[in-house]
């Protein structure tokens, strides 16, 4: 079929149109993919920046975390320093108050076992140390007459159960400490500033006497029928 010249410049401008639009689309899907690239680019550097960003945020944080462990450590060491010292404060008052309670028991249990007890010599503050065995006793006194006795004070401002446990514990040990007495009579006696009324039930239960404090002034506080145990 052979054309007409009309039809062939119909054809031929058709052709120039339809490359002319394609073109333009080539040139316009051009241009969104430059966009694109640059978005892409953009996006890729505010990663970049916020990698850098966290990468100083992580950084800080550590060493902030760091800084903060060891101020809490160095805290930590003057906490225990602190409370090391304090202890050894409490510790010497505590020796100063047992020193000052025993100091104002012994005149008025020198008093005591010399007119009730008849004892001959009364030594305060005695320390042995004999077959493995460490003792301290508050005050000692005995007598090598025809009494033949000896006593055993344990002085305390406050009184608690173990003052009964650790009195026991000294008379059962006793004459192995002091074998120069083992054929004396052997009796205790507790002094305390501060005692519970059921305490000293059990303290005369035990056998031991019981002195407290009146008016500055330590006294026997036993009752009448009271029969203390000889170890």
């Amino acid at each position: 079929m052979t054309m007409t010249d009309d039809e062939l410049k119909q054809l031929v401008a058709s052709l120039a149109i339809a490359q002319k639009e394609t073109s333009e689309q080539q040139k316009e899907f051009s241009k969104q993919q430059k966009e694109f690239s640059e978005q892409q680019k953009e996006i890729s550097q505010q990663q970049k920046k916020f990698t850098e960003e966290q990468i100083e945020f992580d950084k800080k944080f550590n060493e902030e975390r760091k800084k903060m462990a060891r101020e809490a450590d160095q805290r930590k060491k003057e906490f225990d320093l602190q409370l090391k010292e304090l202890g050894k404060q409490i510790g010497g008052l505590g020796k100063k108050f047992g020193s000052f309670t025993e100091g104002l028991a012994l005149p008025s249990m020198t008093k005591i076992l010399r007119e009730r007890f008849k004892m001959e010599v009364i030594s305060p503050s005695v320390r042995v140390s004999k077959n493995g065995i460490d003792a301290e006793i508050d005050v000692l006194a005995y007598a090598n007459s025809a009494i033949n006795e000896v006593y055993v004070v344990e002085v305390k401002s406050h009184c608690r159960e173990e003052a009964i446990t650790q009195l026991n514990s000294l008379m059962a040990n006793f004459k192995t400490l002091f074998p120069e007495h083992k054929d004396k009579k052997l009796y205790g006696i507790i002094a305390a500033v501060d005692i519970s009324d059921a305490l000293k039930k059990r303290v005369l239960a035990a056998g031991f006497y019981m002195a407290r404090i009146q008016d500055e002034t330590f006294s026997l506080d036993i009752p009448d029928e009271f029969q203390a145990k000889c170890f």
